[in-house]
């Protein structure tokens, strides 16, 4: 008995000409350093095939195509249970790659929730720096809120090199050691700091950057981007996008992010801070610049060497920090020194000096005149 279907094509296979567009496709650039899965995700956003991602794989095995990697067994890690709640932990980082094909290297600075794997905040930069991190939880507080906890690892922009260097007799004299000025802000906000010691304890931060360059590379070939500022332009569409694709519902739907309280200038927070001592006339020094206190309503009186704090905003606007309040500075300006005229030495041309024909230097040479004395 014949089957009446035999000799049909079946009513989902691909035409030949789509096969013939998903093999150039695939082979071309940017799509050839796509994984089966990406691939499928871009040809239905940018090309218009619909296509799973177990056809993209025989369609690589049909024509002999190799798959950007072999296929690895998992690693074995012990798992760690997820916060309950998003919020209750974050973890930041930042992954030096190259980001686009014809630039160097540069930075992407990250922060993943815990509980939900969801990108909160993230930023492009030329390196990593503390400017940077100040952005990161900058735009992380405006759009979610305070979390409870940051989890780093133990970069020197998050901890002070002197952090172990305090002796016994200093901790139990009372002294605390010196925080790095990311430190600072997040005591102020009342975050609290855990510091990783391997890059096992943040793995969920360190599989996220291996996604990330897996595909953000080709997503920023795609849309054409060229530079730092217009990666930046595009990050809120491609986190936007993995969100959607990798995100997960937490344990608890209630969330742990907290508002900025009443009062509360994150400008003034995420700072850069400095010790400073008030000079007479209520003067201080900083950054090579003569200051004063540029208070127009409060009558305001510092004593003199009373110690202040000096706070810069990342948008290089300087105060000082006294009592809880911000009091903006003003530039003295140094009067300009007028020195006198300094004379000008008259210029003679000197000749050589000619000793004398009876200098003790030219009788040391001459053969001695002493008469031999007679036996």
């Amino acid at each position: 008995m014949i089957h009446k279907n035999r000799g049909r094509k079946p009513a989902h296979a691909l035409s030949k000409d789509t096969l013939q567009s998903i093999q150039q496709l695939m082979t071309s650039e940017p799509y050839r350093h796509c994984n089966d899965h990406h691939l499928a995700e871009l040809l239905a956003e940018h090309e218009g095939i619909s296509v799973s991602p177990s056809t993209i794989r025989r369609i690589r095995c049909q024509f002999n195509f190799p798959p950007k990697r072999k296929r690895r067994p998992p690693k074995a890690h012990r798992p760690r249970t997820r916060k309950p709640q998003a919020g209750m932990l974050v973890q930041i980082d930042a992954s030096f790659h190259r980001w686009l094909e014809d630039t160097e290297p540069f930075a992407l600075l990250a922060a993943i929730d815990d509980a939900t794997g969801e990108i909160v905040s993230a930023t492009f930069r030329p390196r990593e720096d503390t400017e940077g991190y100040f952005l990161l939880l900058k735009q992380l507080i405006e759009q979610k809120g305070i979390p409870m906890s940051l989890y780093s690892d133990r970069h020197t922009i998050f901890r002070s090199p002197k952090e172990d260097a305090l002796s016994v007799e200093e901790e139990l004299a009372g002294e605390t050691s010196p925080l790095s000025q990311f430190g600072a802000a997040l005591q102020e906000l009342g975050i609290t700091h855990i510091k990783a010691l391997t890059p096992q304890a943040k793995g969920r931060i360190e599989r996220l950057f291996g996604t990330l360059q897996d595909r953000w590379v080709v997503e920023l070939r795609l849309h054409s981007i060229h530079s730092i500022e217009e990666a930046n332009r595009i990050l809120p569409h491609l986190i936007e996008k993995h969100n959607r694709l990798f995100a997960v519902q937490p344990a608890d739907p209630e969330h742990a992010y907290v508002p900025l309280s009443e009062g509360q200038d994150i400008n003034m927070i995420l700072c850069y801070r400095e010790k400073r001592t008030i000079g007479p006339g209520e003067t201080i020094s900083y950054g090579g610049k003569t200051y004063k206190i540029a208070a127009k309503n409060d009558k305001l009186t510092i004593p003199v060497k009373t110690r202040v704090e000096i706070r810069e905003t990342l948008n290089g606007e300087r105060f000082i920090w006294y009592k809880g309040k911000k009091y903006p500075l003003e530039e003295v300006e140094k009067p300009n020194r007028q020195n006198p005229p300094q004379k000008e030495k008259a210029s003679h041309a000197r000749s050589p000096h000619k000793p004398a024909a009876n200098h003790p230097w030219r009788e040391y040479n001459k053969p001695s005149k002493r008469v031999p004395q007679r036996a």
